[in-house]
């Protein structure tokens, strides 16, 4: 069967995949013989992985909600309040619902909530230290947390796990663009090429609606996956 025709490009197919307009189902089979044909040659470079680090809590948080800013009422954590939002998708821009996201970070005084953290001695109690999000029909992502300050040896980031049905899909850091200190962060480079390492770095911009002032910064995530794939709702 011929399934493709002059009159549905890449653009308009990827565009109606992502609106989940499609006006032509195609099966796992043909979805494979798509991807061999070249069909899907403009298919999106994946999010890369880099390494999980040491400091993925050892103990969760009772409060793992996107807020990682307040824990008790009228109490707020120190730093630069940062809202983090995204959306998370696959390679052709269609949009992964229930996928969870889960961050974690240092706070203000630069220690993560896992027991062997440096600085531990110094950790702000009202900082969440990490926190989950599920993502609905949109793929949509969003936290609020502080714009993370330099870890001994590293650049200032952000981790960050996404899981579809409870399995470890990706794995990876959000970085800051224009830090100085990209340039000899050995993680950042281990995700390859300039055009790779591009893909972790992400803009802080003002923030002028919030009473404390801060920054917010989009992250978009993109699953090396593809519709024709099992996990991939």
């Amino acid at each position: 069967m011929e399934f493709f025709t002059r009159a549905h490009s890449r653009r308009d197919f990827f565009r109606q995949l992502a609106l989940g307009t499609a006006s032509f189902a195609l099966s796992k089979e043909e979805l494979h013989r798509a991807i061999e044909s070249g069909f899907y040659q403009d298919l999106r470079l994946a999010t890369p992985a880099v390494t999980e680090g040491p400091f993925y809590p050892d103990k969760l948080p009772l409060d793992k909600d996107n807020d990682l800013i307040h824990i008790l009422e009228g109490k707020r954590a120190e730093g630069t309040e940062l809202d983090l939002i995204g959306k998370i998708t696959d390679r052709t821009g269609a949009p992964i619902n229930n996928a969870t996201i889960e961050i974690w970070q240092v706070d203000a005084n630069g220690a993560y909530i896992h027991s062997r953290s440096g600085n531990a001695e110094k950790r702000d109690p009202n900082f969440q230290g990490f926190g989950q999000f599920e993502t609905d029909s949109t793929g949509e992502y969003r936290f609020k947390t502080i714009v993370p300050v330099a870890y001994p040896g590293r650049t200032p980031h952000i981790h960050f796990k996404v899981k579809l049905k409870n399995r470890d899909v990706l794995t990876s850091q959000i970085m800051f663009k224009d830090n100085p200190a990209n340039a000899r962060d050995g993680v950042l480079r281990s995700a390859g090429d300039a055009k790779a390492q591009a893909l972790l770095l992400t803009e802080l911009k003002p923030k002028r609606e919030s009473a404390y002032g801060g920054e917010y910064c989009e992250f978009p995530i993109i699953l090396g996956i593809t519709p024709e794939d099992d996990h991939h709702h």
